[in-house]
Order: structure tokens, then C-alpha cells, then sequence
């Protein structure tokens, strides 16, 4: 029986190849910009922002092989369900991205191609006018203090008397045993008074501790002593 090698290329056209890829890599790649501008904290990932990217362009191409045959798409499911991703994502709006880039690679490759423009370009601008206006931001400010003293109750009642004269509210988080038992490690959410500065709450802690160490944590700040 002879062997019968079957191209099934002909379903869409080098044309339609070269849109798809060349638009979800354009509209990606802008996605990408729009997380570097809008991200605020220390975990910023060069490898994740090329990874949007790259995600992009191969969910066009994956959309351009399954195209309407709903056997390639069963076939493609099973495929990838042996994949197993153990990367743990630090932000919960670096789902949203990838969630993006995925749509956009979607429409792009089932050439949808205005729709992946439009809805690019107008989710985009809405992140950028979240992040420039702070929508939804919390107007109370929380601060993490943690405080070392020997294992002693009489300076746990010292710290409460400190953060009762410096902070509005604070509440005891943990208490931990450390060093062998040699000192206990108290961790505590306060939020500090109006004009109260982290400093000013260190040394008045400090004066309390016989000189262990008082650490306080202000979003991604760090103050100690």
C-alpha cells in the first residue's frame, strides 16, 4: 500500500499566518509594556513579561492548527492536560495578564483580528487608568511589627503599653519561641497613629527589648533595629 502524506496547510493561507503571528506578537508584546509601566512591586519578572509574549503567539498558532475541527481541539486538550506548571504566580494580576494574552492570541488566531485589536487596546488603557488614578485602594495603612524579648511576661505587657501610646490599633499575630527558647519573637498588624513616624515607634520599642531586635514592615519597606 503506498504511503500517502496528506498537507493540510492548504486550510489557511501564508497570509493568514503571517497576520496572526505578527498580530498577537504586536498586541502581546503591548500587553507586556502595560505590566512593566503598572507594576508596582519588587517582583518584577523580565522572564514572565517575554513568557506573555511568547504565550501570545503560540495560542494563535495552537488556534490556527485546531481552527473549526473539534477533533484537533479534543486532541490538543488531551495533549497539553500532561502538562504541569509548578511556577507559583507572585500576584494575583499576573493571572489577569496571562488571561489576556491568551484572549488576544485566541482571537488573533482564529482571525478575529479587530476584536483582538479592540479588546488589546481597550483593556490595556483601562489597567493603565487603574494604575494612574490608584482605584481601589485601601485608605488604611497596615504596618507589620515584630519585636524580640526574652521569654519573659512582663515585656509582653511593656510592648502593648508602646504600641498603645504610638498606634491607633494593633493586634498580636504570632508568638514564637526562637534561639532555643532563649527569647520569643512577638508579631504583631498595628496601624500607626496620625504623625507617628515607623522610626519613632522603633526606638520607643527598643527601649523595652534590653536591645533585641525590632523590625518594622511597611508594605515592601523595611525598618529595623
Amino acid at each position: 500500500m503506498p504511503f500517502d502524506v496528506q498537507d493540510l496547510s492548504g486550510t489557511f493561507s501564508v497570509g493568514d499566518i503571517a497576520i496572526a503571528l505578527s498580530l498577537s506578537f504586536v498586541l502581546s508584546a503591548m500587553i507586556g509594556w502595560v505590566y512593566r509601566f503598572t507594576h508596582r512591586n519588587v517582583s518584577y519578572s523580565q522572564s514572565y513579561v517575554q513568557t506573555l509574549v511568547i504565550l501570545g503567539m503560540l495560542i494563535a498558532l495552537i488556534m490556527l492548527v485546531v481552527g473549526s475541527n473539534i477533533a484537533r481541539a479534543f486532541a490538543l486538550v488531551g495533549a497539553l492536560s500532561v502538562v504541569r506548571f509548578r511556577n507559583a504566580i507572585k500576584e494575583t494580576r499576573d493571572v489577569g495578564f496571562i488571561f489576556l494574552v491568551m484572549g488576544v492570541g485566541m482571537a488573533a488566531g482564529t482571525r478575529f483580528y479587530t476584536l483582538a485589536v479592540v479588546a488589546a487596546v481597550a483593556i490595556s488603557l483601562i489597567i493603565v487608568v487603574m494604575y494612574r488614578f490608584n482605584w481601589f485602594a485601601a485608605s488604611v495603612q497596615r504596618q507589620v511589627v515584630k519585636v524580640q524579648v526574652p521569654p519573659d511576661g512582663a515585656y509582653t505587657e511593656s510592648i502593648q503599653d508602646v504600641l498603645i501610646a504610638h498606634t491607633s490599633e494593633f493586634e498580636l499575630v504570632s508568638m514564637e519561641s526562637i534561639r532555643g527558647g532563649a527569647l520569643t519573637e512577638l508579631m504583631y498588624t498595628v496601624r500607626l497613629k496620625k504623625g507617628h513616624e515607623p522610626g519613632r515607634l522603633i526606638s520607643a520599642l527598643s527601649e523595652r527589648t534590653s536591645g533585641q531586635r525590632v523590625t518594622v514592615l511597611t508594605g515592601y519597606d523595611q525598618t529595623d533595629l
